[in-house]
C-alpha cells in the first residue's frame, strides 16, 4: 500500500469561498479537529496577505504537533519572509511558493517571458530553503501549460531544492485522464523527479475534483490537496473525505491509504459546515445527512436482509453516530465538563462556567440533551468574540394573522448604553430585522439567510446563518437558540460585529504601515 499524504487547504482556500471569513479562534478550532482527523499538513493561510492572516498562521503553526503547518507564498522575498516568521516554530516548518506557468498566465498576469518565469522560480525556491526544511513549489494553471516547458521549469527548482511538486488544475478544467497524462509525462521527462514528492491540486469547476485526484494517485502523485466538504473558490476543491473514503473502499483498486482517521470526517465536516456557514447538501457524499438513507422500497428490503446490498459504506466508518442523550438537568459540572472533553473541545475553566449555567437553562427547557446540542452550545458560545460591540440584550415580536407582526429590541452598545428601538415588516423576521436595523443606524442590507435545526423533535435548537453587507462590505453571521427569532437576532448581531471587527483590523493595520 502506497501512502499518499493529505494536504487540506481548508483554512487558506477554502477560506476564499464567497461569504467565508473565519476569525483567529474559529480557525484555530479547525485546525485543531483537523491534526485530530489526521492530515499530514495544514495549509493554515497566506501570511503576507494581512495581518489577520499572519496572526492566523503563527498561532495555527505554535498550537498544532501532530502535523506539518505551512503557508502560501507568492515568490516574492517579502511574501517568503512573512511566512518564516510565521511559521518558524512550528512542529515542521514548510513553505508553499507558487508561480504560473500557462502561456495566458505569462503574458496577460505577469507579464514575464518563460525565461524570467523560470528565472524566478529557481531564485524564490533558493531563497526560502535557507529557512525552510520542506519547500512546495506549485506551477499555477499547469494544467493549460505546454508540457515540455512544465518539465524544464520543474527540473529547474528541484535541483534549487524543493521537496514537493505541486501541479495544480487551478480553474477546474482538465478531464481525468489528462491529468494523469500530464503526471505520467513529467516522469518520463523529468530527470530528478525521484528526489521529490509530487501533489494533485483540483477545482471542481466541470464536477471532475476528485476524480482527477483519485486519476492523479493512479499515475503516480503521493499528495493530495484539498478541502473538507469540498468549499473552495467557484466551485470549490476536491473534497478530501471523498478521495480518503475512496481509497479506503476501492483499495483494491488503487492499492494506496491515507494515515486519516476516518471516524472523524463526520465531526469535522459538521465543525467546518457550522463555523463557515456553508451548509453541506442532504445528497452530498461521504458527509450528507441522505449518504445513507434508503427511500426506495426494493433498496430498504434489501439492506434490511443485508446492509451491503446497497450500502457500500458504513456509517460508523465515517463517524456517523445516532444521538442519544448524553447530559440531563440533573448532571452535574464534573459530568459536564467531561464530556466537553470527550468531545475534543479545550476550554478554560472561566469558559466551562459559563457554558454550565447555559446548559443548565437549556436543560430545563430540553428533554433530552445530544452531542449536536452541546456542539451548538460550545461554538456559539466560545468563538463569539465580538462581545465588546453590541450585544442583543432582549427582543419581543408580536404576529398575528390579522396584524401587522411588531418588533421590539434592545441592545447594549460598546461602551455599555441601552438601545431600544421597534418597526414593523411584512413578517416577524423581517420586523425583528427592521428594527435592528434603526438600533444600529446603519443600512445593512441582507444577502442571506438560512436556517436549520440542530437535531430534531420539537424542543430542537434553532441555527441561523446570515450574510450582510454594508458599504459594498460582507460578513457572515450565525446564531443558536431554542428560538428561531431569537437565533435570527443573534445571528444578524454576529455579523454586524464580525464587520465592525474586520474594519477596525484594517485600520490598524493601515497606520501600522504609515
Amino acid at each position: 500500500m502506497r501512502k499518499i499524504n493529505i494536504f487540506d487547504t481548508t483554512l487558506r482556500d477554502g477560506e476564499q469561498s464567497a461569504g467565508v471569513n473565519l476569525n483567529l479562534h474559529e480557525k484555530l478550532e479547525i485546525a485543531r479537529q483537523l491534526e485530530r482527523l489526521g492530515v499530514d499538513i495544514i495549509e493554515a493561510g497566506f501570511p503576507a496577505a494581512s495581518k489577520g492572516d499572519f496572526q492566523a498562521v503563527q498561532a495555527i503553526a505554535q498550537t498544532v504537533r501532530n502535523c506539518s503547518v505551512t503557508g502560501l507564498s507568492r515568490s516574492v522575498q517579502s511574501d517568503i519572509d512573512a511566512a518564516w516568521e510565521a511559521l518558524k516554530d512550528g512542529a515542521e516548518p514548510r513553505l508553499h511558493v507558487f508561480i504560473a506557468t500557462s502561456p495566458i498566465h505569462m503574458q496577460y498576469k505577469l507579464r514575464m517571458t518563460p525565461e524570467q518565469v523560470i528565472e524566478t522560480a529557481v531564485e524564490s525556491v533558493r531563497y526560502a530553503k535557507k529557512y525552510f526544511p520542506i519547500v512546495q513549489w506549485s506551477a499555477e494553471d499547469a494544467c493549460r501549460s505546454d508540457l515540455p516547458f512544465l518539465a524544464t521549469i520543474i527540473e529547474r527548482v528541484i535541483e534549487a531544492g524543493a521537496n514537493v511538486i505541486n501541479i495544480p488544475d487551478t480553474v477546474g478544467y482538465i478531464t481525468p485522464k489528462q491529468y494523469g497524462d500530464i503526471f505520467s509525462f513529467l516522469k518520463k521527462n523529468v530527470r530528478n523527479i525521484e528526489k521529490i514528492n509530487l501533489s494533485a491540486h483540483c477545482h471542481d469547476d466541470l464536477g471532475m475534483a476528485v476524480a482527477n485526484s483519485l486519476a492523479a494517485i493512479e499515475a503516480g502523485a503521493t499528495q493530495i490537496e484539498g478541502t473538507i466538504n469540498g468549499i473552495g473558490e467557484r466551485a470549490g476543491n476536491a473534497a478530501i473525505e471523498e478521495v480518503a473514503v475512496a481509497l479506503y473502499i476501492r483499495k483494491d483498486y488503487y492499492q494506496a491509504e491515507t494515515g486519516l482517521n476516518l471516524q472523524e470526517i463526520k465531526r469535522t465536516s459538521n465543525l467546518v459546515s457550522k463555523l463557515t456557514g456553508m451548509i453541506v447538501p442532504p445528497n452530498k457524499a461521504i458527509v450528507g445527512k441522505n449518504a445513507f438513507a434508503h427511500e426506495s422500497g426494493i433498496h430498504q428490503d434489501g439492506v434490511l436482509k443485508e446492509k451491503t446490498t446497497y450500502e457500500i459504506i458504513s456509517p460508523q466508518l465515517v463517524g456517523v453516530q445516532s444521538n442519544s442523550m448524553v447530559l440531563g438537568k440533573h448532571s452535574g459540572r464534573h459530568a459536564f465538563r467531561t464530556r466537553i472533553q470527550e468531545l475534543g473541545y479545550a476550554l478554560t475553566e472561566e469558559e466551562v462556567n459559563r457554558l454550565f449555567v447555559r446548559f443548565k437553562d437549556l436543560a430545563d427547557k430540553k428533554k433530552d440533551i445530544t452531542d449536536d446540542d452541546l456542539i451548538a452550545l460550545i461554538l456559539d458560545e466560545k468563538l463569539d468574540t465580538y462581545k465588546n460591540f453590541y450585544q442583543l440584550c432582549s427582543i419581543q415580536v408580536q404576529y398575528g394573522t390579522n396584524q401587522i407582526p411588531t418588533a421590539v429590541v434592545v441592545l447594549k452598545d460598546g461602551e455599555g448604553n441601552d438601545i431600544q428601538e421597534a418597526a414593523t415588516g411584512a413578517g416577524s423576521v423581517e420586523a425583528l430585522y427592521n428594527a435592528l436595523e434603526k438600533a444600529l443606524q446603519l443600512p445593512v442590507t441582507l444577502l442571506d439567510y438560512r436556517i436549520e435545526s440542530v437535531g430534531s423533535g420539537r424542543d430542537a435548537l434553532a441555527q441561523v446563518y446570515v450574510k450582510v453587507s454594508l458599504d459594498g462590505k460582507e460578513a457572515s453571521g450565525r446564531g443558536t437558540a431554542q428560538d428561531v427569532l431569537e437565533a435570527s437576532a443573534k445571528a444578524y448581531i454576529h455579523a454586524v460585529n464580525r464587520m465592525f471587527v474586520i474594519e477596525k483590523m484594517k485600520e490598524e493595520q493601515a497606520l501600522a504601515a504609515q
